[in-house]
């Protein structure tokens, strides 16, 4: 049985990424801080401390530093916690060192991302608590442009990058069967222009859908919005010949009963657009 594309669970991929910080940076106006400019000496040292405001999860420091550091590569940031780790309000988590004014104009980029990825681990971190093994998957409900820092959120705090975007693995759903004739004609269309090689994973909502994936040859089914009953009628005809995801209204009460049944994966689109932000704070002092 074919295995879904796999997806590096390693660091970031900054040549990407350095371009959206400076786009950050600028809507901002980081190089253009009227307020420090008039009441900051331009060589000032100073030194800083970040502070978690809550409990949570810690991602994002390399992000932070990265943020400084396309102002004035001088700036440094050294940690006090590893990503992953977990966090107590009023905990320091870092010491920041560099000229004031860098520090001050990276300010807020700079926690607005490290609140954004830690509150996304924080959130995952709860899924992934209540199951069983890595078969908690993001989706692309990802804020756009930064989905290669929201996922990597996702993993820190425990969880699995789905596809990442449209020229991934083929993924059937709802609208292309209501347009493409249903699922055995979709699943047989995209069998017949991709050929054998091609991961083919379909959104199912009954076992009569299953049935037809099952028929024409998917890989996976993704199971969306069903109950536990008809989730085990489709596991029942699956028996092991196919992949079983299930998707679609999970909850942190709800994803337990689900995890009990012997299904490959769950995904859920929450972990990335419904992530409360962990907050965090910056205390600048002048460095002698």
């Amino acid at each position: 049985m074919k295995r879904s594309p796999g997806h590096s669970v390693e660091g970031l991929d900054w040549a990407k990424i350095r371009p959206l910080l400076n786009q950050a940076l600028k809507e901002d106006g980081a190089w253009h801080d009227r307020t420090t400019l008039a009441t900051v000496p331009g060589r000032s040292p100073a030194r800083g401390e970040v502070i978690a405001k809550g409990d949570g999860i810690l991602a994002g420091l390399p992000v932070m530093a990265q943020a400084f550091k396309q102002l004035d590569p001088r700036c440094r940031l050294r940690a006090l916690a590893s990503e992953g780790s977990r966090l107590r309000r009023g905990q320091k988590i870092a010491y920041l060192k560099g000229f004031a004014r860098p520090l001050l104009n990276g300010e807020r980029v700079a926690l607005n991302l490290l609140s954004r990825l830690s509150g996304i681990a924080t959130l995952t971190r709860r899924f992934a608590g209540k199951i069983k093994g890595p078969r908690l998957y993001d989706t692309r409900k990802t804020t756009p442009l930064w989905r290669l820092l929201e996922r990597y959120a996702v993993r820190v705090g425990g969880g699995q990058n789905h596809r990442f975007n449209l020229s991934g693995h083929v993924l059937i759903k709802d609208n292309h069967l209501r347009l493409g004739g249903g699922v055995y004609a979709c699943v047989k269309a995209a069998r017949k222009l991709y050929g054998k090689g091609e991961f083919i994973e379909v959104e199912v909502e009954s076992f009569e859908q299953a049935s037809e994936a099952l028929r024409a040859g998917a890989d996976l089914l993704l199971v969306d919005n069903s109950s536990p009953r008809v989730l085990e009628k489709v596991l029942q005809l699956v028996r092991g010949k196919m992949q079983v995801e299930v998707s679609g209204g999970l909850t942190l009460d709800n994803i337990q009963k689900y995890s009990r049944l012997p299904v490959d994966r769950f995904s859920s689109g929450s972990l990335t657009h419904s992530a409360p932000a962990l907050d965090f704070s910056i205390e600048l002092y002048p460095l002698k």
